[in-house]
């Protein structure tokens, strides 16, 4: 659920880190009215499906930031019933990682795979991987099937969305945006970053991941709110070390 932001939002929200599926970087999400402590499982819906998260940092309030516009909410603090769901799919999610990595080398297929995760809505197992090239996975999916009943769903993904799943720090200092709070995004084109001005030979334009940063979106014009459509609404902001003598007075 997306946390709505219109005239009526106060300055503050309330926010709790939470790791989706207990993975990757702990991403900051609306907590709601819910009171929530570390260790905590909370719901979740990412991508249209219902799923699972880990309470990392408890909420706190925070002041509002237009990056917050693509914060997510949590539904619920996981129900009993939904707790015990939660712990027999993490269980089969072992298992299936295992197998599948094993499975995959006994057949000399060239895919790394990032993880695996069970549906909560019907009896499915879905394996995310990356790889250079397509990859003939029919012989593995047979065997899973046998192996673990129900629907089996391959779902490769690209370097963007790997690091948005594994997580880690960009040349800013800063865990990646994707990773940490973002759940749901438009990349920046190329198409757009060049209308907007931005001078694309730049690496600090760059990502972890090989494409154009994910935070470019919030100096394109039509995101920043209140732009005047001026340059300075193009400049990434830089982190620099205080010229402040080290000495004392």
């Amino acid at each position: 659920m997306l946390t709505v932001i219109d005239e009526a939002t106060p300055s503050t929200l309330r926010v709790v880190g939470v790791k989706v599926r207990n993975c990757g970087e702990v991403k900051k999400m609306g907590a709601g009215d819910a009171a929530l402590r570390v260790g905590d499982r909370v719901m979740l819906e990412l991508d249209g499906q219902l799923t699972y998260g880990v309470v990392h940092l408890e909420p706190q309030a925070m002041p509002f930031i237009p990056q917050m516009r693509v914060m997510r909410t949590i539904l619920r603090r996981a129900t009993a019933e939904d707790e015990a769901t939660i712990e027999r799919h993490e269980r089969i999610a072992r298992e299936a990682l295992a197998y599948c990595r094993e499975r995959a080398t006994a057949l000399g297929l060239q895919m790394k795979l990032v993880e695996v995760f069970c549906s909560f809505q019907r009896r499915e197992i879905t394996f995310v991987y990356t790889a250079d090239e397509r990859v003939d996975f029919r012989q593995l999916v047979k065997d899973l099937a046998r192996r673990f009943g129900g629907r089996i769903a391959m779902l490769q993904i690209g370097s963007r969305e790997e690091a948005k799943r594994l997580g880690g720090v960009d040349s800013c200092g800063l865990v990646l945006c994707c990773a940490s709070f973002m759940t749901e995004f438009t990349p920046v084109s190329v198409k757009k970053a060049r209308a907007a001005g931005m001078d694309l030979s730049e690496s600090r334009l760059i990502g972890v991941c090989g494409r154009l940063k994910c935070c470019l979106m919030f100096d394109l014009p039509d995101v920043v709110a209140g732009s005047a459509g001026g340059s300075s609404a193009h400049r990434l902001i830089h982190p620099v070390r205080s010229s402040r003598s080290s000495g004392h007075d």
